[in-house]
């Protein structure tokens, strides 16, 4: 069976903004062979990313 990982939020600030989604490893290209902390830092990218999108945000960062 694959391994999955749920991603879910929740805004107390604004109501109804909420999403879960639950997506194998194979679905997100993450390799079951990576050990603890790469697997953590892929996992918070890849969330990062999907809340975003869920969010429909768009940012700049601009240093001089």
């Amino acid at each position: 069976m694959d391994k999955t990982v749920t991603f879910s939020f929740s805004s107390t600030k604004y109501e109804g903004t909420e999403a879960t989604e639950t997506f194998t490893f194979k679905e997100l290209g993450i390799d079951d062979d990576l050990d603890d902390k790469a697997l953590k830092i892929e996992i918070d990218r890849i969330f990062q990313a999907w809340v975003w999108d869920k969010l429909n945000i768009s940012f700049s960062i601009v240093i001089e």
